[in-house]
């Protein structure tokens, strides 16, 4: 039979294609980490993609969709965490098979489409097949009994809240139909409504949600005019059905994954270890998916939530006997099972990989240390004990365990953790954290930013995927305190539970953009900061309306701005390599700007850099461009990634564990081998291939302090825009010359030089000139005693060409002594020589200095038959000359 062939795989494509073929838009799963509500930590249901269709925020582009949707349960209010392992049907990571109308086809052709399916298609038997529906549903029951011929003892009413679905306390809300599989009298249990419900033997397959009513505040439904259609269907829980399994864990995906773990651990799937095996291959998914859509272990919010679970993987993977790190291996198992379906998935596998193995090795290092005090701890303690919350605080903050992850390695002893006691140590540590904080200088002018941090924990980023999200506002300053709204005209800062907003750090400066309301208020962000170590805040002004606190807003930001941003990063961090291929490795960042018009980048580097070494640059970062490579992010271990030739960027705090950003090729080593061109340790947002740059232009070269140089840089089409702008100058200059382009280097070679030329006859026609007259008031050449002595007064002449008139007037006398006083653009200068017969006598430097105090200047120098000086008062200088004049005629008498 047609169930009992089919694996997940076919069980999918065959879901999709029944819809597609009536006229269902087939629709890729959205992320794990919704864009459109940021009440929820994860997707946890097939409608959460949709949810602004439903509610009439968006219209949908298509009457019907059909989805495979990925979900995760695993953290917030919809945790199946603990259970997972220890059951046949709960994960952290499933797929949600659904059928959407939004306003087009309702109740009868949903319950059409839905019996044809399962009965025909998956070929189901009806005998084995039951039906909820809400109490006061009379329309589904008749429609029921009438489409599937059911009898009315099995078409069950239910009147709680398990057959009425609502997506808030108001919203769009309606009544649920549910399609039971019963798994046969063997296995314990009663149908749905009975005392026994919560047992194994009858298990809902399908929920078909009929969304007809919209809930109001104070209680009353109103009809919607478009009533809509959202089902689920679980395709573990399908597949199970369909391959004859009770047991979601025995279909062949699970069975697969599981063998894989046997093989990694050698340790076989007994009845003893039956629930590692399941958790290893439940959480190799959950993990692998939320690695794939963004998602990194950290310590806070979603990051937190994945390595928890990673942690609890690998503690069973403990519990299994393997000693070294073995889940990463599993990760080509699961891109054969699931990666086709996924492309996501196999894009991002080096990255998975590597960041499940860097997991691994951490918490194998700590994994042991801690186990052994937890068993110190709890050696003497039995089933129905309390573990005292003093040690379990003590084993998450210098272990790394996560409080779960000690309840669960205390679950099968039945001891439990004293969670208040567990709380109250972590407060204690928060207080003394505070205090020690508080005393810090400059960090305690920003204590409102600490209190936030502390309040709600630190901001989620999710700008590496997203230039928009939804997000709820956590917090308000305005004038530096605390403020509980925002009005129009307010100036302010918002904090909100995650962001897509790129708060400045490691020279990138921040997004900005809006931040809009659900009731139409408007906040113009105008920058994005870090405070409190992970608090993104975002300051502006409120435009329209208000913002309060606990409002859902939609976060937007300048998308062209981003867009230039992320292109001036990734051509920074090729700049920094082309910088040490041109000069050599001495060369480290100093300092950086990326900002959306251009891009600075300091360097260590002793001298200036020819026009040569500049050109080879810009070439090779231009050549990487042209790859159009990918840029590939890896989470790495901060010490293993710099061992390995990433670089570290200057002014950007890194933590144990690091983003490594890769991008380009190049060709290296005796084999030819080719490996990434840069590779840097970076929290900056880049872009996705080297191509989206553009091109890289280099404006400028030079210092910035000793030993550091500074290049400046465009990119994109800011880059094309300069180049263009110097190609219409080049032309204009070369149509103004009469030449064409690429002749015009050579006709101003010509110019120059003959400008060099006329300005050597022009200053030797000036020389001439000045030695044929002056304005001494005397004549130029007199006889004092026996001493000739030359004194002039030249105007227009450059002041260093005072010395050659000088030599000339040394020619000219023959023996004796010569002053010139030259004036040019309100300068003075002065020259003053004395023939070599005469030096004895008289001193050309002390002569010039006399001369130099009358100009108002303060001394001179040179020799002693030449020496030059100037001075600030050019009015003056023919008092110099009378003053030198008197000086000769004193030695001379």
């Amino acid at each position: 039979m047609f169930r009992q062939m089919i694996g997940v795989n076919e069980i999918r494509s065959a879901f999709l294609d029944y819809f597609s073929k009536h006229d269902h838009e087939i629709v890729a799963s959205g992320p794990l980490v919704p864009r459109n509500d940021p009440t929820l930590m994860f997707t946890n249901a097939g409608m959460v993609p949709f949810k602004d269709f439903f509610t009439g925020r968006a219209k949908a582009p298509y009457p019907r969709a059909v989805t495979s949707q990925k979900c995760v349960r695993a953290g917030g209010k919809h945790n199946d965490l603990d259970n997972v392992g220890y059951t046949a049907r709960h994960h952290t990571f499933f797929e949600m098979l659904g059928n959407f109308s939004f306003g087009d086809y309702f109740k009868e052709r949903a319950i059409e489409l839905a019996w044809n399916l399962v009965t025909k298609e998956f070929e189901l038997d009806p005998k084995r097949l039951l039906v909820t529906v809400y109490a006061d549903d009379e329309e589904a029951f008749s429609l029921w009994r009438k489409i599937a011929g059911l009898p009315e003892e099995k078409v069950i009413r239910i009147a709680t809240s398990d057959n009425f679905w609502q997506m808030g306390e108001t919203g769009p809300c309606g009544p649920c139909s549910e399609i039971f599989y019963d798994h046969g009298a063997e296995i314990p249990g009663g149908p749905p409504g009975s005392p026994d419900e919560d047992g194994d033997r009858f298990i809902e397959i399908w929920n078909l949600v009929f969304m007809q009513f919209e809930q109001v505040a104070g209680g009353e439904r109103h009809n919607l005019p478009r009533p809509s259609i959202d089902t689920g269907m679980g395709l573990e829980r399908i597949a199970a059905v369909l391959q004859g399994v009770h047991d979601n864990y025995d279909i062949d995906l699970f069975r697969h994954l599981i063998e894989a773990v046997e093989g990694a651990t050698r340790a076989k799937a007994t009845e003893a270890n039956r629930a590692s095996h399941r958790v290893i291959a439940d959480h190799l998914r959950a993990t692998s998916f939320l690695i794939a859509d963004g998602v990194l272990p950290s310590n806070d919010g979603r990051g937190y939530v994945l390595r928890r679970i990673m942690r609890r993987a690998m503690r069973h993977a403990h519990l299994l006997g393997a000693e070294e790190p073995v889940i990463y291996s599993l990760v080509p198992t699961l891109m054969r099972e699931m990666g086709g379906a996924y492309p996501e998935l196999m894009r991002a596998e080096a990255l998975i990989t590597e960041t499940i193995r860097l997991e691994e090795s951490r918490f194998q290092r700590t994994l042991s240390r801690g186990l052994s005090l937890l068993d110190e701890a709890a050696g003497s303690l039995h089933k129905g004990d309390m573990l005292d919350g003093e040690t379990a605080f003590k084993l998450y903050d210098t272990y790394g365990f996560p409080l779960d992850l000690t309840q669960d390695a205390l679950k099968n002893r039945g001891i439990s953790v004293d969670l208040a006691g567990f709380t109250d140590a972590m407060e204690r540590q928060r207080a003394e954290a505070r205090a020690s904080w508080a005393g810090s200088g400059e960090a305690a002018t920003e204590e409102v930013w600490m209190a936030l941090k502390e309040e709600h924990g630190a901001t989620e980023f999710l700008g590496y995927g997203t230039e928009t999200a939804e997000a709820v506002t956590l917090g308000f300053v305005k004038d530096g305190e605390r403020a509980s709204e925002l009005n129009a005209g307010d100036a302010g800062a918002v904090v909100v539970n995650q962001t897509p907003f790129y708060g400045e750090s490691g020279g990138q400066v921040g997004d900005t953009g809006v931040i809009r309301s659900e009731a139409g208020g408007v906040f113009r962000v105008e920058d994005t900061q870090k405070k409190a170590d992970g608090l993104f805040v975002h300051f502006g002004r409120m435009e329209e309306g208000k913002l309060s606190l606990g409002d859902n807003v939609r976060m937007i930001i300048e998308g062209k701005r981003r867009t230039t941003i992320r292109a001036n990063h990734s051509a920074t961090h090729l700049l920094h390599k082309a910088l040490r291929d041109t000069l050599g490795p001495h060369v480290a960042q100093k300092g950086s700007l990326v900002a959306p018009d251009r891009l600075r980048f300091d360097f260590s580097h002793p001298k200036p850099m020819s026009e040569e070494e500049l050109r080879l640059v810009e070439d090779r970062a231009n050549a990487v461009i042209l790859q159009d490579a990918p840029v590939t992010t890896r989470l790495m271990d901060r010490e293993a990634a710099i061992s390995a030739g990433a670089m570290a960027l200057f002014g950007e705090k890194y933590g144990d564990e690091v983003r490594v950003v890769s991008m380009g090729t190049e060709v290296g080593g005796d084999a030819g081998e080719t490996k990434p061109y840069s590779v840097e340790l970076c929290g900056g947002t880049h872009v996705g291939a080297t191509g989206e740059i553009g091109l890289v232009k280099v404006l400028s070269e030079g210092a910035v302090a000793a030993g550091v140089r500074r290049v400046e840089a465009l990119t994109g089409e800011a880059a094309r825009r300069y180049l263009a702008e110097q190609d219409r100058r080049v032309k204009d200059l070369a149509g103004r010359l009469k030449v064409r382009p690429e002749e015009l280097v050579e006709r101003v070679d010509g110019l120059m030089e003959e400008r060099r030329r006329l300005e050597r006859e022009l200053a030797e026609a000036k020389k001439q000139l000045a030695m044929g007259g002056g304005k001494a008031g005397a004549e130029p050449v007199r006889e004092i005693g026996s001493i000739k002595l030359m004194a002039r007064l030249v105007e227009g002449v450059a002041l260093k060409d005072l010395r050659g008139i000088v030599d000339e007037g040394k020619q000219a006398v023959g023996s004796g002594v010569v002053a010139i006083v030259g004036v040019n653009d309100g300068k003075a200068g002065l020259a003053v020589g004395v023939t070599s017969d005469l030096t004895d006598k008289f001193n050309a430097i002390d002569l010039v200095r006399l001369g130099s105090e009358a100009l108002g200047g303060k001394g001179g120098g040179g020799r002693p038959d030449m020496a030059q000086a100037g001075g600030p008062d050019a009015g003056q200088a023919e008092a110099a000359l009378a003053a030198i004049t008197a000086r000769v005629e004193e030695l001379a008498a």
